[in-house]
Parts: C-alpha cells; structure tokens; sequence
C-alpha cells in the first residue's frame, strides 16, 4: 500500500522539552524503514494547523493508508485527537486509536474520573485550576503533581512532589503558571509495571515490564519523569531501568494483566496501547496513566515488550499495518 507516516512538527533543537518533541522523528524514521521492508511505499507527511496542505499532500500521494505518528499539532497536546479526526472525516484507514479516545486518554484528570466511576483503583486525586488552593483535604501526603495535559513526562520531577500542607497553596500555583491546570494525586510508593498491549479487537498483552528503581540514589523519588526519559547524564535516567520480571507471584502478574485489558476496553483503545500501573505496599494494583499512542522508537518501551514477545520491529509494524487491512477489507 501507499501509506503516509503522519507525525507532529518537532520544535528545534534546544528549545525547552525539545528531546521529548524530536522523538518523533526517530519513531517516522524507523517506521518508514520497517514498512519499506516490509513491501509498502511510505511517504512521511508532517501535520501542522496548515489542514489544505495537509490534506492536499495526502491526495498528491494517493494515500491508501495512514501511521499515525502525531502526539500534538504545533506543540499542543489539547489537540493530539485532531489528525485522528480529520482522517475519520476522510474516511482514511489509519493506525491506532480513534480521535476520540486519543483526546480522553490525554486528559489525566478525566481519565482518573472515569476509572473512579468504573471502579478501577486509582490513587485518591483533585484537580487544580489555578483557583483557591483546597484548605482541608482526605489525601494522604506526599502528593505528586502532573499538567493535566502534557505526555512524555513533560512537568513531572522531583520537585513535583509535595511533602506536606505547608506551603501547598504557593507551590500549586507555581505549577499552574508554569503548566496550566494540573492533576494532583496522592504518591504511591510500591514497585512500577509497564503493561503494553497490541491488537483489534482483541488486544495481546505483551510480557509485563518493571522499572527497577534499586539503583536510584537516596533522597530521590522513585517517579519516571522528563529526566528519567530523556536526560541521558541525570540519575533518574541512569536507575531508572526496564526489566521484564520472570518471577512474579502468578495471582499479582493476573491482576495487573486484568487491570490493564479492562483499562484498554473502558477508553476504546485500539491497534495498541500502553498502560502504567503501580503495586502497593498491600499488593493492590493502582493505574497511574493510560496510553492510547505510546512511543514507537527502536528503544522504547512497547518495542522492548514487543520484542520479548518475539515480534521485532519490522515484524511489529507489520502488526499494526495488517490491523489497518483488516479493518480495510471488513
């Protein structure tokens, strides 16, 4: 098929968050190779608020079919949804998942609301609007703070976590300058997985990832934040490792694949996902963050689980073209 590799712009070079936003163009490189090995003629389309060009591009190209690769328009993840949905307009087949549950799972303080209505264990949370900072709360200390719209762990460090009540109203409002309107939530101390799951309608859960925060120095917070992913000389990079644990007790490795497949369905995840979870000191399984269009990078974390599962890259993209065929000819 003529497929375009569709992807955000990434901002130059040195500009804040810029390793984060430049990923992408690693993920279009790779997936462009993988698809021309695997037969097809891929074209990488960027897709900016220019929506003629845009469009007119993939009519130029005679595009049968899409990769989705847009984690923003311009730097905005409030419109992360909106490729998705000009694609549905034009009735393109494409990867992953739809419009709209691209722009739900991006919005953390939703997401956290609907896993409390659908009875999924989530940390205890409020949301911040920049308005009065909450006098009395039920939520335990420490919190953590995380924009309520950002991804790749944009705005989340060891200065995101709050201690105590001291001081909770200047600091909340320092975040919302800086971020907007936040998610706050109570820190959940316990161990890490990594559940990413590939497939429609039906997902494959691929082999449960850890992180293994043993390495990590004392005195910091065991949280994958913007260092942990993209700041190669920061210890929170440097300890902050996947493993893919063999040794799990066979009821929690259960729970957490449970928990997962039901957080895919509930926000009508498809193609792949990617869902972050943490364990208690009780052994009870807390989702922190759902992912509908997780990193497709060489060395990311759904290629790694992928990998474990036998499926190497080319073999894994070729995964999600064939979903995109299928749907073609149902």
């Amino acid at each position: 098929m003529k497929i375009a590799v569709i992807h955000n712009q990434p901002i130059p070079k040195g500009e804040p968050n810029w390793e984060s936003s430049l990923d992408v163009m690693v993920q279009v490189d790779a997936v462009t190779a993988a698809l021309s090995e695997l037969g097809h003629a891929p074209v990488a389309i960027p897709f900016t608020r220019d929506l003629p060009g845009f469009v007119a591009r993939l009519r130029q190209e005679e595009t049968e079919a899409v990769f989705n690769l847009c984690e923003s328009v311009d730097e905005d993840p409030l419109l992360i949804g909106h490729p998705a949905a000009v694609l549905e307009l034009l009735d393109l087949p494409f990867t992953g998942s739809s419009s709209m549950a691209l722009t739900v799972s991006t919005d953390k303080l939703l997401v956290k609301r609907l896993m409390a209505a659908a009875g999924i264990r989530t940390a205890a949370f409020f949301g911040f609007d920049g308005g009065e900072a909450p006098r009395r709360m039920a939520l335990k200390f420490p919190l953590i703070m995380k924009p309520r719209w950002q991804d790749a762990g944009i705005g989340i460090e060891q200065e995101s976590i709050i201690l105590g009540a001291k001081g909770l109203a200047e600091t909340l409002h320092d975040y919302y300058r800086r971020f907007g309107p936040l998610l706050v939530e109570e820190y959940i101390e316990g161990r890490e997985f990594n559940v990413s799951l590939l497939g429609d309608p039906l997902a494959r859960i691929m082999p449960l990832a850890e992180i293994d925060f043993s390495g990590l120095p004392p005195g910091l917070f065991r949280i994958v934040g913007y260092r942990a992913k993209w700041d190669e000389e920061s210890d929170e990079y440097r300890f902050s490792r996947r493993v893919f644990p063999d040794d799990l007790p066979l009821d929690l490795a259960r729970s957490i694949r449970r928990t997962a497949r039901e957080c895919f369905t509930i926000f009508g995840l498809r193609d792949y996902g990617r869902v972050d979870l943490r364990v208690d000191y009780r052994g009870r399984v807390n989702v922190l963050e759902v992912n509908a269009n997780p990193c497709l990078s060489p060395d990311a974390g759904f290629t790694a689980a992928a990998a474990r599962a036998d499926l190497d890259y080319r073999k894994m993209v070729g995964e999600l073209v064939g979903q995109v065929s299928r749907r073609i000819e149902r």
